[in-house]
Protein backbone atom coordinates (compact mmCIF):
# COMPACT_ATOMS: atom_id res chain seq x y z
CA UNK A 1 0.00 0.00 0.00
CA UNK A 2 1.48 3.35 -0.99
CA UNK A 3 1.40 6.32 1.32
CA UNK A 4 -0.54 9.32 0.08
CA UNK A 5 0.46 12.92 0.57
CA UNK A 6 -1.52 16.12 0.63
CA UNK A 7 0.43 19.36 0.27
CA UNK A 8 -0.69 22.71 1.56
CA UNK A 9 -0.45 24.92 -1.52
CA UNK A 10 -0.89 28.67 -1.29
CA UNK A 11 -1.52 28.58 2.46
CA UNK A 12 0.91 31.31 3.29
CA UNK A 13 2.18 32.87 0.10
CA UNK A 14 4.30 35.28 2.05
CA UNK A 15 6.56 32.37 3.07
CA UNK A 16 7.22 30.83 -0.36
CA UNK A 17 10.83 31.89 -0.34
CA UNK A 18 11.35 30.43 3.13
CA UNK A 19 9.91 27.08 2.11
CA UNK A 20 11.96 26.96 -1.08
CA UNK A 21 15.09 27.69 0.92
CA UNK A 22 14.17 24.91 3.37
CA UNK A 23 13.70 22.49 0.49
CA UNK A 24 17.19 23.26 -0.79
CA UNK A 25 18.57 22.65 2.69
CA UNK A 26 16.85 19.28 2.69
CA UNK A 27 18.50 18.46 -0.64
CA UNK A 28 21.89 19.32 0.76
CA UNK A 29 21.18 17.45 4.02
CA UNK A 30 20.12 14.25 2.25
CA UNK A 31 23.36 14.25 0.36
CA UNK A 32 25.31 14.33 3.61
CA UNK A 33 23.81 11.05 4.81
CA UNK A 34 25.79 9.08 2.25
CA UNK A 35 29.14 9.11 4.03
CA UNK A 36 30.03 7.03 7.09
CA UNK A 37 30.17 9.03 10.30
CA UNK A 38 31.15 8.39 13.88
CA UNK A 39 28.47 8.32 16.57
CA UNK A 40 29.40 11.81 17.72
CA UNK A 41 29.40 13.15 14.16
CA UNK A 42 26.00 11.56 13.57
CA UNK A 43 24.64 13.11 16.75
CA UNK A 44 25.98 16.51 15.73
CA UNK A 45 24.42 16.23 12.27
CA UNK A 46 21.10 15.34 13.85
CA UNK A 47 21.33 18.32 16.20
CA UNK A 48 22.15 20.59 13.28
CA UNK A 49 19.25 19.33 11.18
CA UNK A 50 16.86 19.60 14.13
CA UNK A 51 17.99 23.13 14.94
CA UNK A 52 17.39 24.14 11.30
CA UNK A 53 13.93 22.58 11.35
CA UNK A 54 14.94 19.88 8.84
CA UNK A 55 13.30 17.00 10.64
CA UNK A 56 13.13 14.56 7.72
CA UNK A 57 16.92 14.12 7.32
CA UNK A 58 17.31 14.18 11.10
CA UNK A 59 14.81 11.33 11.47
CA UNK A 60 16.54 9.27 8.76
CA UNK A 61 19.87 9.61 10.54
CA UNK A 62 18.35 8.81 13.93
CA UNK A 63 16.51 5.71 12.75
CA UNK A 64 19.70 4.30 11.26
CA UNK A 65 21.79 4.80 14.40
CA UNK A 66 22.52 2.37 17.23
CA UNK A 67 19.85 2.10 19.92
CA UNK A 68 21.57 4.34 22.49
CA UNK A 69 22.31 7.05 19.92
CA UNK A 70 18.95 6.58 18.26
CA UNK A 71 16.86 7.20 21.38
CA UNK A 72 18.76 10.30 22.43
CA UNK A 73 18.68 11.62 18.86
CA UNK A 74 14.92 11.14 18.62
CA UNK A 75 14.52 13.00 21.89
CA UNK A 76 16.57 15.88 20.46
CA UNK A 77 14.38 16.01 17.36
CA UNK A 78 11.20 15.90 19.44
CA UNK A 79 12.31 18.85 21.54
CA UNK A 80 13.04 20.84 18.40
CA UNK A 81 9.67 19.95 16.88
CA UNK A 82 7.90 21.07 20.04
CA UNK A 83 9.76 24.37 20.08
CA UNK A 84 8.35 25.13 16.64
CA UNK A 85 4.80 24.34 17.74
CA UNK A 86 4.73 20.84 16.28
CA UNK A 87 3.70 19.13 19.47
CA UNK A 88 1.86 16.32 17.73
CA UNK A 89 4.88 15.56 15.54
CA UNK A 90 7.02 15.73 18.66
CA UNK A 91 4.90 13.13 20.44
CA UNK A 92 4.97 10.87 17.40
CA UNK A 93 8.75 11.12 17.29
CA UNK A 94 8.98 10.19 20.98
CA UNK A 95 6.74 7.20 20.29
CA UNK A 96 9.72 5.71 18.44
CA UNK A 97 11.97 5.96 21.51
CA UNK A 98 12.43 2.46 22.88
CA UNK A 99 13.99 3.36 26.23
CA UNK A 100 11.20 4.43 28.56
CA UNK A 101 13.57 6.45 30.73
CA UNK A 102 14.72 8.58 27.79
CA UNK A 103 11.13 8.94 26.59
CA UNK A 104 9.81 10.00 30.00
CA UNK A 105 12.51 12.63 30.44
CA UNK A 106 11.95 14.01 26.95
CA UNK A 107 8.18 14.16 27.44
CA UNK A 108 8.68 16.27 30.56
CA UNK A 109 11.00 18.59 28.64
CA UNK A 110 8.60 18.84 25.70
CA UNK A 111 5.77 19.74 28.04
CA UNK A 112 7.89 22.59 29.40
CA UNK A 113 9.12 23.84 26.01
CA UNK A 114 7.63 27.20 24.95
CA UNK A 115 6.66 27.53 21.31
CA UNK A 116 9.35 29.26 19.25
CA UNK A 117 12.11 28.65 21.79
CA UNK A 118 14.57 27.68 19.06
CA UNK A 119 13.34 29.81 16.21
CA UNK A 120 13.41 28.20 12.75
CA UNK A 121 11.14 28.40 9.75
CA UNK A 122 7.44 28.93 9.38
CA UNK A 123 5.16 27.29 11.90
CA UNK A 124 2.67 25.19 9.94
CA UNK A 125 2.17 22.88 12.94
CA UNK A 126 -1.15 24.19 14.29
CA UNK A 127 -2.73 24.21 10.82
CA UNK A 128 -1.56 20.68 10.06
CA UNK A 129 -2.72 19.38 13.42
CA UNK A 130 -6.13 20.99 12.88
CA UNK A 131 -6.53 19.17 9.55
CA UNK A 132 -5.29 15.84 10.97
CA UNK A 133 -7.66 16.10 13.91
CA UNK A 134 -10.76 16.93 11.84
CA UNK A 135 -10.47 15.09 8.51
CA UNK A 136 -10.35 11.28 8.83
CA UNK A 137 -8.08 11.40 11.89
CA UNK A 138 -7.13 7.72 11.75
CA UNK A 139 -5.91 7.95 8.15
CA UNK A 140 -2.88 10.18 8.83
CA UNK A 141 0.63 8.90 9.48
CA UNK A 142 0.65 10.69 12.83
CA UNK A 143 -2.04 8.21 13.90
CA UNK A 144 -0.41 5.20 12.21
CA UNK A 145 -2.37 5.74 8.99
CA UNK A 146 -1.06 6.07 5.44
CA UNK A 147 -1.69 9.75 4.72
CA UNK A 148 0.67 12.61 5.45
CA UNK A 149 0.63 16.40 5.28
CA UNK A 150 3.83 18.30 4.52
CA UNK A 151 4.22 22.10 4.77
CA UNK A 152 5.26 22.88 1.19
CA UNK A 153 3.83 25.82 -0.71
CA UNK A 154 2.68 25.83 -4.35
CA UNK A 155 2.30 22.05 -4.38
CA UNK A 156 6.01 21.16 -4.49
CA UNK A 157 7.98 18.48 -2.69
CA UNK A 158 11.50 17.07 -2.38
CA UNK A 159 11.98 13.61 -3.88
CA UNK A 160 14.17 10.79 -2.52
CA UNK A 161 17.25 12.25 -4.25
CA UNK A 162 16.73 15.69 -2.74
CA UNK A 163 15.37 17.28 -5.91
CA UNK A 164 12.61 19.85 -5.69
CA UNK A 165 9.61 18.56 -7.67
CA UNK A 166 6.17 19.89 -8.49
CA UNK A 167 3.29 17.79 -7.28
CA UNK A 168 1.47 16.17 -10.23
CA UNK A 169 -2.09 17.32 -10.66
CA UNK A 170 -4.77 14.85 -9.65
CA UNK A 171 -8.47 14.65 -10.08
CA UNK A 172 -10.39 16.59 -7.49
CA UNK A 173 -10.69 14.65 -4.29
CA UNK A 174 -8.41 11.90 -5.53
CA UNK A 175 -6.07 11.94 -2.56
CA UNK A 176 -8.80 12.08 0.07
CA UNK A 177 -10.86 9.42 -1.68
CA UNK A 178 -7.90 7.08 -1.72
CA UNK A 179 -7.13 7.87 1.90
CA UNK A 180 -10.68 6.97 2.86
CA UNK A 181 -10.40 3.69 0.96
CA UNK A 182 -7.05 2.93 2.58
CA UNK A 183 -8.37 3.75 6.03
CA UNK A 184 -11.44 1.59 5.50
CA UNK A 185 -9.26 -1.30 4.36
CA UNK A 186 -7.07 -0.90 7.43
CA UNK A 187 -10.10 -0.93 9.69
CA UNK A 188 -11.43 -4.11 8.12
CA UNK A 189 -8.11 -5.96 8.27
CA UNK A 190 -7.06 -4.68 11.70
CA UNK A 191 -10.31 -4.59 13.65
CA UNK A 192 -9.53 -4.97 17.33
CA UNK A 193 -13.13 -5.98 17.98
CA UNK A 194 -12.87 -9.00 15.73
CA UNK A 195 -12.68 -12.32 17.61
CA UNK A 196 -9.27 -13.96 17.58
CA UNK A 197 -8.07 -17.36 18.70
CA UNK A 198 -4.71 -15.87 19.62
CA UNK A 199 -4.32 -12.12 19.99
CA UNK A 200 -0.94 -10.66 20.93
CA UNK A 201 -0.48 -7.59 23.14
CA UNK A 202 2.96 -6.05 23.64
CA UNK A 203 3.10 -4.49 27.09
CA UNK A 204 6.08 -2.16 26.37
CA UNK A 205 4.44 -0.89 23.17
CA UNK A 206 1.12 -0.40 24.95
CA UNK A 207 2.83 1.55 27.73
CA UNK A 208 4.60 3.69 25.14
CA UNK A 209 1.38 4.53 23.28
CA UNK A 210 -0.44 5.33 26.51
CA UNK A 211 2.41 7.54 27.68
CA UNK A 212 2.35 9.49 24.41
CA UNK A 213 -1.45 9.81 24.47
CA UNK A 214 -1.50 11.14 28.02
CA UNK A 215 1.35 13.56 27.35
CA UNK A 216 -0.54 14.92 24.35
CA UNK A 217 -3.71 15.34 26.43
CA UNK A 218 -5.57 12.74 24.39
CA UNK A 219 -8.00 10.17 25.84
CA UNK A 220 -7.03 6.51 25.84
CA UNK A 221 -8.73 4.22 23.37
CA UNK A 222 -11.17 1.78 24.91
CA UNK A 223 -9.18 -1.16 23.54
CA UNK A 224 -6.19 -0.04 25.61
CA UNK A 225 -8.18 -0.32 28.81
CA UNK A 226 -9.31 -3.87 27.98
CA UNK A 227 -5.99 -5.13 26.57
CA UNK A 228 -7.40 -5.46 23.03
CA UNK A 229 -10.18 -7.78 24.20
CA UNK A 230 -8.01 -10.52 25.76
CA UNK A 231 -10.07 -13.03 27.72
CA UNK A 232 -7.22 -15.07 29.19
CA UNK A 233 -3.43 -15.21 28.99
CA UNK A 234 -2.24 -18.39 27.29
CA UNK A 235 1.33 -17.41 26.39
CA UNK A 236 3.97 -14.97 27.62
CA UNK A 237 6.57 -14.29 24.91
CA UNK A 238 9.80 -12.26 25.17
CA UNK A 239 11.65 -10.57 22.28
CA UNK A 240 14.89 -8.83 23.35
CA UNK A 241 15.66 -7.63 19.82
CA UNK A 242 12.46 -5.59 19.52
CA UNK A 243 11.99 -4.90 23.24
CA UNK A 244 8.67 -6.76 23.49
CA UNK A 245 6.98 -8.72 26.25
CA UNK A 246 3.86 -10.14 24.65
CA UNK A 247 0.73 -11.55 26.28
CA UNK A 248 -1.14 -13.85 23.90
CA UNK A 249 -4.52 -15.51 24.28
CA UNK A 250 -8.08 -15.68 22.96
CA UNK A 251 -9.85 -12.36 22.41
CA UNK A 252 -13.22 -11.06 21.27
CA UNK A 253 -15.41 -8.02 20.97
CA UNK A 254 -16.66 -6.67 24.29
CA UNK A 255 -19.66 -4.94 25.85
CA UNK A 256 -21.02 -3.91 29.24
CA UNK A 257 -23.40 -6.45 30.76
CA UNK A 258 -26.26 -5.71 33.14
CA UNK A 259 -23.85 -5.61 36.09
CA UNK A 260 -21.67 -3.05 34.27
CA UNK A 261 -18.90 -5.61 33.76
CA UNK A 262 -16.88 -5.52 30.55
CA UNK A 263 -17.54 -8.93 29.05
CA UNK A 264 -17.09 -10.81 25.79
CA UNK A 265 -19.99 -10.55 23.36
CA UNK A 266 -19.39 -14.21 22.47
CA UNK A 267 -19.73 -15.95 25.83
CA UNK A 268 -20.31 -13.23 28.45
CA UNK A 269 -16.98 -13.90 30.17
CA UNK A 270 -15.16 -10.85 31.56
CA UNK A 271 -12.31 -9.26 29.60
CA UNK A 272 -8.87 -8.68 31.13
CA UNK A 273 -8.38 -5.14 32.41
CA UNK A 274 -5.34 -2.88 32.11
CA UNK A 275 -6.05 -1.28 35.49
CA UNK A 276 -5.79 -4.66 37.19
CA UNK A 277 -2.48 -5.41 35.49
CA UNK A 278 -1.01 -2.04 36.49
CA UNK A 279 -2.18 -2.44 40.10
CA UNK A 280 -0.52 -5.87 40.26
CA UNK A 281 2.69 -4.59 38.67
CA UNK A 282 2.92 -1.83 41.27
CA UNK A 283 2.01 -4.20 44.08
CA UNK A 284 4.78 -6.61 43.12
CA UNK A 285 7.35 -3.83 42.66
CA UNK A 286 6.67 -2.57 46.18
CA UNK A 287 6.26 -5.94 47.93
CA UNK A 288 8.89 -8.32 49.26
CA UNK A 289 6.73 -11.35 48.61
CA UNK A 290 4.21 -12.58 46.11
CA UNK A 291 1.14 -13.27 48.24
CA UNK A 292 -1.84 -10.97 48.64
CA UNK A 293 -5.54 -11.31 49.24
CA UNK A 294 -8.52 -10.48 51.44
CA UNK A 295 -10.61 -11.92 54.25
CA UNK A 296 -14.12 -11.53 55.58
CA UNK A 297 -13.88 -12.01 59.34
CA UNK A 298 -16.67 -11.99 61.96
CA UNK A 299 -15.77 -10.08 65.12
CA UNK A 300 -15.08 -12.04 68.30
CA UNK A 301 -17.76 -10.06 70.14
CA UNK A 302 -20.33 -10.82 67.45
CA UNK A 303 -19.58 -14.54 67.38
CA UNK A 304 -19.69 -14.76 71.18
CA UNK A 305 -23.12 -13.08 71.24
CA UNK A 306 -24.40 -15.38 68.50
CA UNK A 307 -23.10 -18.51 70.24
CA UNK A 308 -24.72 -17.49 73.53
CA UNK A 309 -28.08 -16.98 71.83
CA UNK A 310 -27.90 -20.25 69.84
CA UNK A 311 -26.94 -22.26 72.93
CA UNK A 312 -29.91 -20.77 74.81
CA UNK A 313 -32.25 -21.76 72.00
CA UNK A 314 -30.93 -25.34 71.80
CA UNK A 315 -33.75 -27.86 71.90
CA UNK A 316 -36.43 -25.20 71.39
CA UNK A 317 -38.56 -26.10 68.40
CA UNK A 318 -39.33 -23.24 66.08
CA UNK A 319 -42.96 -22.51 65.45
CA UNK A 320 -44.16 -21.92 61.88
CA UNK A 321 -43.16 -18.48 60.67
CA UNK A 322 -40.46 -17.97 63.32
CA UNK A 323 -37.44 -18.92 61.24
CA UNK A 324 -37.04 -15.46 59.72
CA UNK A 325 -37.05 -13.75 63.10
CA UNK A 326 -34.68 -16.39 64.45
CA UNK A 327 -32.14 -15.70 61.70
CA UNK A 328 -32.42 -11.95 62.21
CA UNK A 329 -31.60 -12.44 65.89
CA UNK A 330 -28.47 -14.39 65.00
CA UNK A 331 -27.45 -11.96 62.26
CA UNK A 332 -27.99 -8.98 64.54
CA UNK A 333 -25.83 -10.51 67.27
CA UNK A 334 -23.01 -11.30 64.86
CA UNK A 335 -23.20 -7.81 63.38
CA UNK A 336 -21.19 -6.70 60.38
CA UNK A 337 -18.08 -8.62 59.44
CA UNK A 338 -14.76 -6.93 58.87
CA UNK A 339 -13.24 -6.75 55.39
CA UNK A 340 -9.48 -7.10 55.57
CA UNK A 341 -6.89 -6.79 52.78
CA UNK A 342 -3.21 -7.61 52.68
CA UNK A 343 -0.58 -6.98 50.03
CA UNK A 344 -2.82 -4.97 47.69
CA UNK A 345 -4.30 -1.48 47.53
CA UNK A 346 -7.79 -1.82 49.11
CA UNK A 347 -9.03 1.03 46.88
CA UNK A 348 -8.25 -0.91 43.70
CA UNK A 349 -10.57 -2.87 41.46
CA UNK A 350 -8.48 -5.94 42.22
CA UNK A 351 -9.46 -5.66 45.89
CA UNK A 352 -13.13 -5.11 45.02
CA UNK A 353 -13.23 -8.19 42.77
CA UNK A 354 -11.65 -10.42 45.41
CA UNK A 355 -14.04 -9.28 48.11
CA UNK A 356 -17.11 -9.63 45.89
CA UNK A 357 -16.17 -13.14 44.77
CA UNK A 358 -15.46 -14.25 48.32
CA UNK A 359 -18.76 -12.99 49.68
CA UNK A 360 -20.73 -14.48 46.79
CA UNK A 361 -19.16 -17.91 47.32
CA UNK A 362 -20.44 -17.84 50.90
CA UNK A 363 -23.94 -16.99 49.70
CA UNK A 364 -23.88 -20.10 47.53
CA UNK A 365 -22.36 -22.17 50.34
CA UNK A 366 -25.15 -21.50 52.81
CA UNK A 367 -27.93 -21.56 50.24
CA UNK A 368 -28.76 -17.87 49.85
CA UNK A 369 -27.77 -17.94 46.16
CA UNK A 370 -28.36 -20.97 43.90
CA UNK A 371 -25.25 -22.86 42.93
CA UNK A 372 -25.06 -25.27 40.01
CA UNK A 373 -26.09 -28.88 39.67
CA UNK A 374 -22.54 -29.94 40.32
CA UNK A 375 -21.98 -27.48 43.17
CA UNK A 376 -24.97 -27.34 45.54
CA UNK A 377 -24.90 -25.50 48.86
CA UNK A 378 -23.21 -26.93 51.92
CA UNK A 379 -26.43 -26.87 53.95
CA UNK A 380 -28.31 -28.81 51.28
CA UNK A 381 -25.76 -31.64 51.47
CA UNK A 382 -26.08 -32.16 55.25
CA UNK A 383 -27.81 -35.44 56.11
CA UNK A 384 -28.91 -36.44 59.66
CA UNK A 385 -30.27 -39.81 60.68
CA UNK A 386 -33.48 -39.85 62.78
CA UNK A 387 -32.68 -38.66 66.29
CA UNK A 388 -29.15 -37.58 65.37
CA UNK A 389 -28.10 -34.19 66.73
CA UNK A 390 -26.81 -31.43 64.51
CA UNK A 391 -23.07 -30.75 64.89
CA UNK A 392 -21.97 -28.18 67.45
CA UNK A 393 -21.72 -24.64 66.15
CA UNK A 394 -18.40 -23.97 64.51
CA UNK A 395 -17.29 -21.69 61.71
CA UNK A 396 -16.93 -23.01 58.20
CA UNK A 397 -13.96 -21.48 56.41
CA UNK A 398 -13.74 -21.44 52.61
CA UNK A 399 -11.20 -19.51 50.59
CA UNK A 400 -10.01 -19.10 47.00
CA UNK A 401 -6.42 -19.84 46.03
CA UNK A 402 -4.36 -20.42 42.86
CA UNK A 403 -4.63 -23.66 40.91
CA UNK A 404 -2.53 -23.99 37.73
CA UNK A 405 -1.54 -27.30 36.18
CA UNK A 406 1.83 -26.07 34.99
CA UNK A 407 3.86 -23.41 33.22
CA UNK A 408 5.63 -24.79 30.18
CA UNK A 409 8.92 -23.01 29.36
CA UNK A 410 10.98 -22.96 26.18
CA UNK A 411 14.56 -24.15 26.46
CA UNK A 412 16.00 -20.62 26.15
CA UNK A 413 13.41 -19.03 28.41
CA UNK A 414 11.79 -16.71 25.87
CA UNK A 415 8.36 -18.36 25.69
CA UNK A 416 6.01 -19.63 28.40
CA UNK A 417 2.64 -21.36 28.20
CA UNK A 418 0.16 -21.20 31.10
CA UNK A 419 -2.02 -24.24 31.65
CA UNK A 420 -4.78 -24.82 34.15
CA UNK A 421 -8.05 -23.49 35.52
CA UNK A 422 -6.34 -20.93 37.72
CA UNK A 423 -8.62 -21.04 40.78
CA UNK A 424 -9.66 -23.56 43.40
CA UNK A 425 -11.45 -23.50 46.76
CA UNK A 426 -9.99 -24.84 50.02
CA UNK A 427 -11.82 -25.52 53.28
CA UNK A 428 -11.32 -25.78 57.02
CA UNK A 429 -13.46 -26.28 60.11
CA UNK A 430 -12.68 -23.72 62.80
CA UNK A 431 -13.71 -24.25 66.41
CA UNK A 432 -15.55 -21.43 68.15
CA UNK A 433 -14.88 -20.64 71.82
CA UNK A 434 -17.39 -19.09 74.20
CA UNK A 435 -15.47 -15.82 73.84
CA UNK A 436 -16.03 -15.86 70.08
CA UNK A 437 -12.47 -16.77 69.14
CA UNK A 438 -11.96 -18.84 66.00
CA UNK A 439 -9.48 -21.65 66.53
CA UNK A 440 -7.76 -23.00 63.43
CA UNK A 441 -7.82 -26.78 63.24
CA UNK A 442 -6.00 -27.23 59.94
CA UNK A 443 -8.60 -29.81 59.05
CA UNK A 444 -11.96 -29.98 57.32
CA UNK A 445 -14.60 -32.64 57.81
CA UNK A 446 -15.68 -34.75 54.86
CA UNK A 447 -18.74 -32.61 54.05
CA UNK A 448 -16.79 -29.37 54.18
CA UNK A 449 -14.13 -30.85 51.90
CA UNK A 450 -16.83 -32.04 49.51
CA UNK A 451 -18.30 -28.56 49.14
CA UNK A 452 -14.88 -27.09 48.33
CA UNK A 453 -14.11 -29.90 45.87
CA UNK A 454 -17.49 -29.49 44.14
CA UNK A 455 -17.00 -25.74 43.79
CA UNK A 456 -13.55 -26.26 42.30
CA UNK A 457 -14.66 -28.97 39.89
CA UNK A 458 -17.65 -26.96 38.69
CA UNK A 459 -15.83 -23.62 38.69
CA UNK A 460 -16.30 -22.92 34.97
CA UNK A 461 -20.05 -23.54 35.15
CA UNK A 462 -20.24 -21.23 38.18
CA UNK A 463 -18.20 -18.61 36.32
CA UNK A 464 -20.58 -18.82 33.37
CA UNK A 465 -23.51 -18.25 35.71
CA UNK A 466 -21.81 -15.62 37.88
CA UNK A 467 -19.11 -13.66 35.95
CA UNK A 468 -17.52 -12.40 39.18
CA UNK A 469 -15.70 -15.74 39.43
CA UNK A 470 -14.22 -15.29 35.97
CA UNK A 471 -13.21 -11.75 37.03
CA UNK A 472 -11.39 -13.31 39.97
CA UNK A 473 -9.63 -15.77 37.65
CA UNK A 474 -8.52 -12.85 35.49
CA UNK A 475 -6.87 -11.35 38.57
CA UNK A 476 -5.15 -14.69 39.25
CA UNK A 477 -3.94 -14.90 35.62
CA UNK A 478 -2.49 -11.39 35.68
CA UNK A 479 -0.88 -12.00 39.07
CA UNK A 480 0.79 -15.09 37.62
CA UNK A 481 2.03 -13.10 34.61
CA UNK A 482 3.50 -10.42 36.88
CA UNK A 483 5.20 -13.01 39.07
CA UNK A 484 6.54 -14.81 35.98
CA UNK A 485 8.06 -11.55 34.71
CA UNK A 486 9.52 -10.74 38.12
CA UNK A 487 11.07 -14.13 38.88
CA UNK A 488 12.55 -14.56 35.39
CA UNK A 489 13.72 -10.95 34.97
CA UNK A 490 11.77 -10.59 31.73
CA UNK A 491 11.58 -6.75 31.71
CA UNK A 492 15.37 -6.56 31.88
CA UNK A 493 15.68 -9.05 29.02
CA UNK A 494 13.43 -6.87 26.89
CA UNK A 495 15.05 -3.62 28.09
CA UNK A 496 11.65 -2.50 29.40
CA UNK A 497 11.94 -0.13 32.33
CA UNK A 498 8.18 0.18 33.07
CA UNK A 499 8.52 3.91 33.60
CA UNK A 500 4.86 4.86 33.24
CA UNK A 501 2.92 1.88 34.58
CA UNK A 502 4.87 1.96 37.84
CA UNK A 503 4.33 5.71 38.30
CA UNK A 504 0.93 6.55 39.78
CA UNK A 505 1.35 10.20 38.77
CA UNK A 506 2.10 9.27 35.17
CA UNK A 507 -0.71 6.70 34.89
CA UNK A 508 -3.56 6.81 37.40
CA UNK A 509 -5.69 3.73 37.96
CA UNK A 510 -9.33 3.85 39.01
CA UNK A 511 -9.96 3.75 42.76
CA UNK A 512 -13.02 3.21 44.90
CA UNK A 513 -13.85 3.85 48.54
CA UNK A 514 -12.17 1.32 50.81
CA UNK A 515 -14.67 -1.37 51.91
CA UNK A 516 -14.35 -1.90 55.66
CA UNK A 517 -17.38 -4.01 56.48
CA UNK A 518 -19.75 -6.46 54.82
CA UNK A 519 -23.18 -7.53 55.96
CA UNK A 520 -23.25 -10.87 57.73
CA UNK A 521 -24.71 -13.74 55.76
CA UNK A 522 -26.22 -16.54 57.82
CA UNK A 523 -28.74 -19.23 57.01
CA UNK A 524 -30.23 -22.30 58.63
CA UNK A 525 -31.85 -25.57 57.74
CA UNK A 526 -34.27 -27.64 59.81
CA UNK A 527 -33.52 -31.38 59.69
CA UNK A 528 -35.58 -33.73 61.86
CA UNK A 529 -36.82 -30.67 63.78
CA UNK A 530 -33.19 -29.74 64.49
CA UNK A 531 -31.67 -26.39 63.66
CA UNK A 532 -28.53 -26.39 61.54
CA UNK A 533 -26.89 -22.94 61.41
CA UNK A 534 -24.38 -21.87 58.78
CA UNK A 535 -21.76 -19.26 59.74
CA UNK A 536 -18.93 -18.76 57.28
CA UNK A 537 -15.57 -16.97 57.12
CA UNK A 538 -12.79 -17.16 54.57
CA UNK A 539 -11.27 -14.99 51.89
CA UNK A 540 -8.92 -14.97 48.91
CA UNK A 541 -5.24 -15.86 49.16
CA UNK A 542 -3.12 -15.50 46.02
CA UNK A 543 0.47 -16.71 45.91
CA UNK A 544 1.67 -17.72 42.45
CA UNK A 545 5.39 -17.88 43.29
CA UNK A 546 5.48 -21.68 43.44
CA UNK A 547 4.57 -21.89 39.74
CA UNK A 548 7.19 -19.57 38.26
CA UNK A 549 10.61 -20.75 39.41
CA UNK A 550 12.57 -22.13 36.47
CA UNK A 551 13.38 -25.38 38.26
CA UNK A 552 9.65 -26.01 38.83
CA UNK A 553 8.50 -25.25 35.30
CA UNK A 554 7.98 -28.01 32.80
CA UNK A 555 10.22 -28.18 29.76
CA UNK A 556 8.72 -27.82 26.31
CA UNK A 557 9.09 -31.50 25.46
CA UNK A 558 6.83 -31.16 22.42
CA UNK A 559 9.00 -28.34 21.02
CA UNK A 560 5.97 -26.22 20.12
CA UNK A 561 6.77 -22.98 21.92
CA UNK A 562 9.63 -22.08 19.60
CA UNK A 563 7.31 -22.06 16.60
CA UNK A 564 4.68 -20.04 18.46
CA UNK A 565 7.36 -17.56 19.52
CA UNK A 566 8.54 -17.11 15.93
CA UNK A 567 5.03 -16.74 14.48
CA UNK A 568 4.06 -14.10 17.05
CA UNK A 569 7.04 -11.78 16.53
CA UNK A 570 7.04 -8.25 15.10
CA UNK A 571 9.79 -7.27 12.70
CA UNK A 572 10.56 -3.80 13.97
CA UNK A 573 10.70 -2.17 17.37
CA UNK A 574 9.70 1.15 15.80
CA UNK A 575 6.22 -0.04 14.77
CA UNK A 576 3.44 1.83 16.54
CA UNK A 577 1.13 -1.21 16.61
CA UNK A 578 0.80 -2.58 20.14
CA UNK A 579 -1.55 -5.49 19.38
CA UNK A 580 -1.86 -7.89 16.46
CA UNK A 581 -3.37 -11.25 15.48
Amino acid sequence: MHARRIFLGNVMSLLRAVSAFSALCIAIGVGQIAFAATAEETQQQIRDFAAAGEFGPAMELARGAEREVRDEALATIARAQASGGGYKASYNTLAEVSDGRVRSKALSEVAATPVGAQGGGANFGPLIELIEDTISPDSWDTNSGNGSIKPFTNGVYVDAEGVLRRTPKRKDGGDLAQLRRDALHAMVSDDVRRASNLRKVSLPRLEREIQIRLAAGQPLDEEMLVLAGLKRVQYVLVYPDTGDIVLAGPASDWKLNQEARTVSVDDGQPILRLDDLVVLLRRRAAAKNADFGCSIVPTEKGLAQAKEYIDAQAGVALKPGQSGKHLEEIRGRIGRQEAQFFGVDPRSRVAQVMLEADQHMKLIGIGLEPGTKGAPSYLSMVQLKPGEQAPALDVLRWWFTADYDAIIASEVGDAFEIRGQGVKVLSENELLTAQGQQVHTGQADALNQKFAANFTKDFQALANKYPVYAELRNVFDLALVVELMESNDLPNQANWHVTSFLDSESFATATENVPQWVETVVNHRVINRTQLIGVVSGGVSIDTSKYVNRDKMQKDSEQKLGGQHKRSARESAAERTWWWD
